[in-house]
């Protein structure tokens, strides 16, 4: 199994889509902001994610510029996701490009 690279205008079909979103920047940051919808994913939960998660719906991974995305990606791809992808530009790009699509969580 492997990840794909996808550009923010290629991912939003997919999320419209219901993909489901992981974002793994640090829980401070996500709460300030993140994509409408995401899961903040981290060390403590990614187990029950795994375990709960269909394997078989597109997951898009998002981290702060699209770098550290990557190995998550490809860590879920290991674990049995059908179709992960990495979000070039991360959350900095999207929430630059689709600010009416982030959700604050305080």
């Amino acid at each position: 199994m492997t990840y794909t690279c996808i550009d923010i205008a290629d991912a939003l079909p997919i999320i419209e889509n219901d993909a489901t979103i992981v974002d793994i920047r640090d829980q401070t940051s996500f709460q300030t902001s993140h994509m409408a919808n995401a899961i903040n994913l981290n060390n403590d939960n990614v187990p029950a994610f795994i375990e709960q998660t269909d394997k078989s719906k597109p997951v898009i991974v998002c981290c702060y510029h699209g770098n550290s995305s990557k190995g998550a990606a490809e860590y879920l791809a290991a674990q049995g996701f059908q179709e992960v992808y990495s979000l070039n530009g991360g959350f900095s790009q999207w929430s630059a490009m689709f600010p009416e699509q982030c959700d604050m969580s305080i």
